[in-house]
């Protein structure tokens, strides 16, 4: 668990890790899988870092075999790709844009060329900029926000579909600020309270199919897209307000994914939310 209050920093987007201070905790190094996973195939969207790093890892310790994509990160990819091979799994990186239908056509493709099919498909890439006011949000930032954080979701569960087994799971990662809003992040919130309603909307299209959808909704995570894209202002203290008094690392929300994934352990569990937030009380 990080105690360490990040200090003020900057780095370009979409951020690495290695420059981050503290380094976030996202290698799941001390955790011990269980074979929840065996043999099964995932789709990881946004997996070369942060929370993505840490769910592909972890699903390779429960013994799944993974496609991850990501923006432009190669070092990043590359390194996420490396921790699983080290547990005995695959992993593949595919670069690409989901803002772009194509690319998430492609990224779907190659899931399925790789691994044969898809029995787990985790929607986790997103972007965000902040605003100090509301008319500051230019139409060019809202259509990307809403272009990467709401069409690519689309895109690519409506591309995997075909290929993805009866039983399955999807779970596509909401945000507190999609329960609760955020006077500086207003797009981002409302792009993640648009997928956080496609996953109960698509809870019940996809009943028939057995093929459960989730939604993981975290508080303050310490990842790169932190001081990517809140600047020093924003990260020095970040996650301080949260009750906990700081922000969670990477590897403190992946199980919840597990949980997801895992039919053993999520069987009864459809249109669901859970909100690994510190302690924050959520709205509704």
């Amino acid at each position: 668990m990080n105690d360490r209050q990040p200090t003020a920093q900057n780095q370009p987007h979409p951020g690495r890790t290695e420059p981050m201070d503290p380094q976030p905790r996202d290698e799941m190094r001390d955790y011990e899988g269980r074979g929840l996973l065996s043999g099964r195939r995932a789709l990881i969207t946004g997996g070369d870092s942060g929370i993505g790093r840490a769910v592909t890892v972890a699903f390779a310790k429960e013994g799944a075999d993974s496609v991850f994509g990501y923006l432009s990160e190669d070092a990043e990819a590359q390194h996420t790709a490396d921790l699983v091979q080290a547990e005995g799994r695959r992993a593949v990186g595919v670069r690409g844009d989901l803002a772009d239908e194509s690319d998430c056509a492609h990224l779907v493709h190659r899931a399925v060329e790789e691994l044969g099919g898809i029995d787990i498909l985790v929607e986790h890439a997103a972007t965000q900029t902040p605003v100090e006011n509301f008319t500051d949000l230019t139409t060019e930032q809202l259509r990307r926000t809403f272009d990467v954080n709401v069409m690519g979701v689309f895109w690519t569960v409506r591309e995997a579909l075909p290929h993805m087994s009866d039983g399955g799971s999807i779970i596509i990662t909401g945000s507190i600020n999609g329960l609760r809003g955020n006077d500086s992040l207003i797009d981002y919130a409302s792009s993640k309270s648009a997928v956080m309603n496609l996953s109960l909307s698509l809870s019940q299209v996809l009943m028939d199919r057995g093929i459960r959808v989730n939604c993981v909704a975290p508080g303050p995570v310490w990842t790169p897209l932190i001081p990517a894209t809140l600047g020093e202002g924003g990260t020095e203290g970040f996650g301080k307000q949260d009750p906990m008094g700081r922000a969670a690392d990477p590897d403190e929300i992946a199980p919840s994914y597990v949980f997801f994934a895992s039919e053993r352990l999520s069987s009864f569990y459809t249109g669901e939310t859970l909100a690994p937030t510190g302690g924050e009380i959520q709205a509704g």
